[in-house]
Protein backbone atom coordinates (compact mmCIF):
# COMPACT_ATOMS: atom_id res chain seq x y z
CA UNK A 1 0.00 0.00 0.00
CA UNK A 2 1.42 3.67 -1.09
CA UNK A 3 -0.45 6.00 1.84
CA UNK A 4 -1.06 9.69 1.01
CA UNK A 5 1.46 11.39 2.31
CA UNK A 6 1.06 14.08 5.00
CA UNK A 7 -1.68 17.03 3.83
CA UNK A 8 -1.72 18.70 6.86
CA UNK A 9 0.77 21.68 7.42
CA UNK A 10 2.33 20.95 4.57
CA UNK A 11 5.62 23.74 3.54
CA UNK A 12 4.38 24.54 0.12
CA UNK A 13 0.34 25.07 0.90
CA UNK A 14 0.55 28.57 1.14
CA UNK A 15 2.21 28.71 -2.21
CA UNK A 16 -0.68 26.56 -3.68
CA UNK A 17 -3.43 28.58 -1.87
CA UNK A 18 -1.77 31.74 -3.39
CA UNK A 19 -1.31 30.59 -6.72
CA UNK A 20 -0.96 33.51 -9.38
CA UNK A 21 -2.21 34.39 -12.85
CA UNK A 22 1.06 34.66 -13.83
CA UNK A 23 2.13 31.29 -12.51
CA UNK A 24 -0.49 29.49 -14.16
CA UNK A 25 0.22 31.43 -17.64
CA UNK A 26 3.96 30.83 -17.47
CA UNK A 27 2.98 26.93 -16.48
CA UNK A 28 0.85 26.91 -19.41
CA UNK A 29 3.86 28.05 -21.89
CA UNK A 30 6.25 25.71 -21.61
CA UNK A 31 7.29 24.13 -24.63
CA UNK A 32 6.19 26.88 -26.48
CA UNK A 33 2.74 27.16 -26.29
CA UNK A 34 1.34 31.25 -26.01
CA UNK A 35 -1.74 31.85 -23.52
CA UNK A 36 -4.14 34.44 -24.77
CA UNK A 37 -4.69 35.55 -21.45
CA UNK A 38 -8.43 34.17 -21.14
CA UNK A 39 -8.95 31.96 -18.89
CA UNK A 40 -11.40 30.29 -16.53
CA UNK A 41 -11.57 28.78 -12.77
CA UNK A 42 -13.09 25.33 -12.61
CA UNK A 43 -14.48 24.03 -9.69
CA UNK A 44 -11.90 21.42 -7.82
CA UNK A 45 -11.67 21.66 -4.20
CA UNK A 46 -8.79 18.72 -4.56
CA UNK A 47 -6.42 20.83 -6.81
CA UNK A 48 -6.65 23.88 -8.67
CA UNK A 49 -8.42 23.98 -11.96
CA UNK A 50 -7.89 26.55 -15.34
CA UNK A 51 -9.24 26.41 -18.41
CA UNK A 52 -7.04 28.40 -20.92
CA UNK A 53 -7.12 30.02 -24.10
CA UNK A 54 -3.38 29.75 -25.82
CA UNK A 55 -2.99 32.73 -28.91
CA UNK A 56 -4.24 30.19 -31.95
CA UNK A 57 -7.81 29.75 -30.08
CA UNK A 58 -7.67 26.31 -28.43
CA UNK A 59 -8.46 25.32 -25.51
CA UNK A 60 -6.39 23.05 -22.40
CA UNK A 61 -6.91 22.46 -19.17
CA UNK A 62 -4.28 23.13 -16.85
CA UNK A 63 -4.09 21.30 -13.26
CA UNK A 64 -2.32 21.98 -10.67
CA UNK A 65 -1.75 19.35 -8.04
CA UNK A 66 -2.51 19.56 -4.13
CA UNK A 67 0.88 20.02 -2.42
CA UNK A 68 1.59 16.45 -0.08
CA UNK A 69 -1.44 14.70 -2.02
CA UNK A 70 0.00 12.92 -4.69
CA UNK A 71 4.03 12.08 -5.67
CA UNK A 72 5.59 12.54 -8.83
CA UNK A 73 6.01 8.79 -9.39
CA UNK A 74 1.73 8.10 -8.10
CA UNK A 75 0.83 11.21 -10.74
CA UNK A 76 3.21 9.87 -13.67
CA UNK A 77 1.09 6.19 -12.96
CA UNK A 78 -2.31 8.07 -13.25
CA UNK A 79 -0.65 9.41 -16.93
CA UNK A 80 0.41 6.08 -17.98
CA UNK A 81 -2.92 4.34 -17.46
CA UNK A 82 -5.05 7.31 -19.34
CA UNK A 83 -2.09 7.20 -22.05
CA UNK A 84 -2.83 3.09 -22.36
CA UNK A 85 -6.65 3.72 -22.23
CA UNK A 86 -6.47 6.64 -25.43
CA UNK A 87 -4.08 4.11 -27.25
CA UNK A 88 -6.51 1.71 -27.30
CA UNK A 89 -9.19 4.59 -28.79
CA UNK A 90 -11.26 4.85 -25.66
CA UNK A 91 -12.41 8.60 -25.72
CA UNK A 92 -10.27 10.46 -22.37
CA UNK A 93 -8.82 13.33 -21.68
CA UNK A 94 -5.22 13.10 -21.79
CA UNK A 95 -2.04 14.70 -20.60
CA UNK A 96 -0.44 16.83 -22.98
CA UNK A 97 3.27 16.89 -23.26
CA UNK A 98 5.02 19.96 -21.93
CA UNK A 99 8.10 18.96 -23.23
CA UNK A 100 9.80 15.87 -24.87
CA UNK A 101 7.75 12.67 -23.31
CA UNK A 102 7.22 14.63 -20.02
CA UNK A 103 3.66 15.22 -18.83
CA UNK A 104 4.38 16.81 -15.62
CA UNK A 105 5.75 20.32 -14.56
CA UNK A 106 6.59 22.16 -11.65
CA UNK A 107 5.45 25.43 -10.58
CA UNK A 108 7.30 27.13 -7.27
CA UNK A 109 7.52 23.63 -6.25
CA UNK A 110 4.29 22.69 -7.19
CA UNK A 111 3.72 19.64 -10.15
CA UNK A 112 1.22 20.65 -12.90
CA UNK A 113 0.18 18.77 -15.66
CA UNK A 114 -1.79 20.17 -18.57
CA UNK A 115 -4.54 18.24 -20.44
CA UNK A 116 -6.69 18.39 -23.53
CA UNK A 117 -9.78 20.33 -23.14
CA UNK A 118 -13.70 18.01 -24.10
CA UNK A 119 -16.90 19.97 -25.08
CA UNK A 120 -19.61 18.51 -23.99
CA UNK A 121 -21.94 18.19 -20.84
CA UNK A 122 -22.37 15.69 -17.69
CA UNK A 123 -25.29 13.93 -17.92
CA UNK A 124 -27.41 14.00 -14.73
CA UNK A 125 -28.39 10.76 -15.63
CA UNK A 126 -28.20 8.10 -18.66
CA UNK A 127 -30.71 6.38 -20.85
CA UNK A 128 -30.42 2.66 -21.13
CA UNK A 129 -28.54 2.79 -24.34
CA UNK A 130 -25.86 5.41 -22.46
CA UNK A 131 -25.51 2.44 -19.87
CA UNK A 132 -25.07 0.16 -22.40
CA UNK A 133 -21.93 2.19 -24.01
CA UNK A 134 -20.90 3.16 -20.72
CA UNK A 135 -20.55 -0.42 -19.25
CA UNK A 136 -18.91 -1.47 -22.71
CA UNK A 137 -16.16 1.25 -22.24
CA UNK A 138 -15.98 0.94 -18.72
CA UNK A 139 -14.86 -3.30 -19.22
CA UNK A 140 -12.72 -1.98 -22.00
CA UNK A 141 -10.75 0.44 -19.56
CA UNK A 142 -10.43 -2.44 -16.57
CA UNK A 143 -9.65 -4.95 -19.05
CA UNK A 144 -6.22 -2.39 -19.57
CA UNK A 145 -6.36 -1.86 -16.00
CA UNK A 146 -5.56 -5.39 -15.56
CA UNK A 147 -2.85 -5.58 -17.82
CA UNK A 148 -0.49 -3.31 -16.57
CA UNK A 149 0.61 -2.23 -12.29
CA UNK A 150 0.31 1.25 -10.42
CA UNK A 151 2.82 0.70 -7.83
CA UNK A 152 2.36 4.08 -6.32
CA UNK A 153 -0.93 4.21 -6.21
CA UNK A 154 -3.41 3.43 -3.24
CA UNK A 155 -5.42 0.25 -2.57
CA UNK A 156 -8.65 0.49 -2.36
CA UNK A 157 -9.59 -1.61 0.82
CA UNK A 158 -11.45 -2.01 4.44
CA UNK A 159 -7.96 -1.25 5.90
CA UNK A 160 -6.76 1.61 3.88
CA UNK A 161 -10.57 3.38 3.24
CA UNK A 162 -11.91 2.33 6.26
CA UNK A 163 -9.63 1.28 9.30
CA UNK A 164 -6.62 3.83 8.28
CA UNK A 165 -9.14 6.38 8.12
CA UNK A 166 -10.62 5.98 11.46
CA UNK A 167 -7.18 6.09 13.08
CA UNK A 168 -6.16 9.13 11.65
CA UNK A 169 -9.26 10.58 12.64
CA UNK A 170 -9.10 9.06 16.04
CA UNK A 171 -5.23 9.95 16.21
CA UNK A 172 -6.25 13.32 15.89
CA UNK A 173 -9.27 14.04 17.60
CA UNK A 174 -11.02 15.49 15.31
CA UNK A 175 -14.85 13.55 16.14
CA UNK A 176 -16.61 15.16 18.67
CA UNK A 177 -16.32 14.02 21.88
CA UNK A 178 -20.25 12.80 22.52
CA UNK A 179 -19.89 11.23 18.94
CA UNK A 180 -16.49 9.56 19.00
CA UNK A 181 -17.11 6.48 20.79
CA UNK A 182 -20.25 5.44 19.20
CA UNK A 183 -18.60 6.47 15.54
CA UNK A 184 -15.40 4.22 16.22
CA UNK A 185 -17.85 1.21 16.91
CA UNK A 186 -20.08 2.09 14.15
CA UNK A 187 -17.10 1.73 11.99
CA UNK A 188 -15.22 -1.44 13.34
CA UNK A 189 -18.57 -3.25 13.01
CA UNK A 190 -18.86 -2.61 9.82
CA UNK A 191 -15.75 -3.20 8.72
CA UNK A 192 -16.12 -6.41 9.89
CA UNK A 193 -19.21 -7.22 8.81
CA UNK A 194 -17.43 -6.00 4.96
CA UNK A 195 -13.91 -7.88 5.11
CA UNK A 196 -14.81 -11.48 4.43
CA UNK A 197 -16.92 -10.02 1.64
CA UNK A 198 -12.92 -8.60 -0.29
CA UNK A 199 -11.45 -11.74 0.19
CA UNK A 200 -9.97 -13.36 -3.17
CA UNK A 201 -12.21 -10.55 -5.55
CA UNK A 202 -9.67 -9.92 -8.24
CA UNK A 203 -8.51 -6.16 -8.11
CA UNK A 204 -6.68 -4.31 -11.17
CA UNK A 205 -6.28 -0.21 -11.53
CA UNK A 206 -9.39 1.54 -12.10
CA UNK A 207 -10.49 4.87 -12.83
CA UNK A 208 -11.92 5.17 -8.75
CA UNK A 209 -13.94 8.29 -8.71
CA UNK A 210 -15.95 7.15 -11.65
CA UNK A 211 -19.07 9.58 -11.33
CA UNK A 212 -21.09 11.10 -13.64
CA UNK A 213 -19.26 14.53 -13.42
CA UNK A 214 -16.36 12.67 -14.97
CA UNK A 215 -18.20 11.69 -17.50
CA UNK A 216 -18.87 14.00 -20.49
CA UNK A 217 -21.06 13.50 -23.56
CA UNK A 218 -20.53 14.48 -26.97
CA UNK A 219 -21.85 13.91 -30.08
CA UNK A 220 -19.72 11.00 -30.37
CA UNK A 221 -20.31 9.23 -27.07
CA UNK A 222 -19.23 9.43 -23.44
CA UNK A 223 -14.89 11.04 -22.91
CA UNK A 224 -13.79 10.30 -19.42
CA UNK A 225 -12.12 13.16 -17.20
CA UNK A 226 -10.35 12.98 -13.98
CA UNK A 227 -8.11 10.00 -12.67
CA UNK A 228 -6.54 12.20 -10.09
CA UNK A 229 -8.09 8.92 -7.67
CA UNK A 230 -7.52 6.25 -9.39
CA UNK A 231 -6.71 3.05 -7.12
CA UNK A 232 -6.41 -0.42 -7.50
CA UNK A 233 -9.12 -2.03 -6.41
CA UNK A 234 -12.45 -4.25 -7.50
CA UNK A 235 -14.54 -3.73 -10.71
CA UNK A 236 -17.72 -2.80 -8.73
CA UNK A 237 -16.37 0.04 -7.61
CA UNK A 238 -16.49 1.90 -11.22
CA UNK A 239 -19.60 0.22 -11.81
CA UNK A 240 -21.40 1.40 -8.68
CA UNK A 241 -20.19 4.89 -8.79
CA UNK A 242 -21.42 5.38 -12.62
CA UNK A 243 -24.86 3.70 -11.99
CA UNK A 244 -25.34 4.68 -8.12
CA UNK A 245 -29.02 4.25 -7.68
CA UNK A 246 -29.89 1.24 -5.02
CA UNK A 247 -33.84 1.26 -5.76
CA UNK A 248 -35.69 -0.78 -8.32
CA UNK A 249 -34.79 1.48 -11.15
CA UNK A 250 -30.98 1.58 -9.93
CA UNK A 251 -30.71 -2.17 -9.70
CA UNK A 252 -32.33 -2.65 -13.39
CA UNK A 253 -29.65 0.14 -14.95
CA UNK A 254 -26.90 -1.86 -12.98
CA UNK A 255 -27.79 -4.97 -14.40
CA UNK A 256 -28.21 -3.32 -18.10
CA UNK A 257 -24.58 -1.78 -17.29
CA UNK A 258 -23.19 -5.46 -16.37
CA UNK A 259 -24.62 -7.28 -19.45
CA UNK A 260 -22.78 -4.86 -21.72
CA UNK A 261 -19.92 -4.92 -19.67
CA UNK A 262 -19.39 -8.69 -20.15
CA UNK A 263 -19.48 -8.36 -23.92
CA UNK A 264 -15.58 -7.45 -22.98
CA UNK A 265 -14.79 -8.65 -19.87
CA UNK A 266 -16.41 -11.10 -17.03
CA UNK A 267 -17.93 -9.89 -13.90
CA UNK A 268 -18.84 -12.23 -11.31
CA UNK A 269 -22.60 -11.80 -10.48
CA UNK A 270 -20.71 -11.73 -6.59
CA UNK A 271 -18.86 -9.19 -6.70
CA UNK A 272 -22.01 -7.15 -6.87
CA UNK A 273 -22.10 -7.52 -3.34
CA UNK A 274 -19.27 -5.27 -2.99
CA UNK A 275 -21.46 -2.09 -4.16
CA UNK A 276 -23.05 -1.24 -0.41
CA UNK A 277 -19.72 -1.91 1.30
CA UNK A 278 -17.75 0.59 -1.11
CA UNK A 279 -20.37 2.95 -0.75
CA UNK A 280 -19.58 2.94 3.01
CA UNK A 281 -16.21 2.62 2.53
CA UNK A 282 -16.55 6.30 0.68
CA UNK A 283 -18.59 7.90 3.47
CA UNK A 284 -15.64 7.06 6.19
CA UNK A 285 -12.95 7.81 2.63
CA UNK A 286 -15.11 11.26 1.77
CA UNK A 287 -15.55 12.46 6.06
CA UNK A 288 -11.22 11.72 5.95
CA UNK A 289 -10.81 13.83 3.32
CA UNK A 290 -12.83 17.13 4.32
CA UNK A 291 -10.90 16.25 7.51
CA UNK A 292 -6.69 16.37 6.28
CA UNK A 293 -7.37 19.78 4.00
CA UNK A 294 -9.63 21.51 7.24
CA UNK A 295 -6.80 24.00 6.58
CA UNK A 296 -7.64 25.02 3.55
CA UNK A 297 -10.23 28.26 3.91
CA UNK A 298 -12.18 27.00 1.06
CA UNK A 299 -13.16 23.82 3.08
CA UNK A 300 -13.94 25.93 5.78
CA UNK A 301 -16.41 28.02 4.09
CA UNK A 302 -18.24 25.15 2.09
CA UNK A 303 -18.45 22.66 4.48
CA UNK A 304 -19.47 24.23 7.29
CA UNK A 305 -21.44 21.80 9.49
CA UNK A 306 -18.21 19.78 9.40
CA UNK A 307 -17.05 18.58 12.88
CA UNK A 308 -20.52 19.16 14.77
CA UNK A 309 -21.72 17.00 17.43
CA UNK A 310 -24.97 17.01 14.60
CA UNK A 311 -22.50 16.06 11.42
CA UNK A 312 -21.38 13.55 13.26
CA UNK A 313 -24.36 12.20 14.52
CA UNK A 314 -25.29 11.91 10.66
CA UNK A 315 -22.21 10.23 9.77
CA UNK A 316 -23.23 7.31 12.26
CA UNK A 317 -26.79 7.01 11.10
CA UNK A 318 -25.48 6.77 7.66
CA UNK A 319 -23.18 3.94 8.04
CA UNK A 320 -25.79 1.99 10.21
CA UNK A 321 -28.52 2.36 7.65
CA UNK A 322 -25.39 0.84 5.81
CA UNK A 323 -24.71 -1.90 8.17
CA UNK A 324 -28.44 -2.54 7.23
CA UNK A 325 -28.21 -3.04 3.62
CA UNK A 326 -25.38 -5.07 4.14
CA UNK A 327 -26.28 -7.28 6.73
CA UNK A 328 -30.06 -7.60 4.31
CA UNK A 329 -27.64 -8.62 1.25
CA UNK A 330 -25.47 -11.08 3.18
CA UNK A 331 -28.92 -12.89 4.87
Amino acid sequence: MIPEISIENHPLAARFNRLEPDQVFDAVEVGGRRASGRFMILNSYENRVYQLELEDESWVVGKFYRPGRWTRESILDEHRFIAEVAAAEIPVARPLELTASETIGEVDGILYALFERVGGRSPQELSDEQVEITGRLVARIHNIGAAGEAPHRLALTPTTYGRDNLHYLLENDLIDPSVRSNYAQTVEILLSRIEPLFLEVPVHRLHGDCHLGNLIWTPKGPTFLDFDDMVIGPAAQDVWMLVPSSDHEGKRQRELFIEAYRQFRPFSDSWLRLVEPLRALRYIHYTTWIARRWEDPSFKQTFTHFGEALYWEREVQDLREQIARIDNEIT
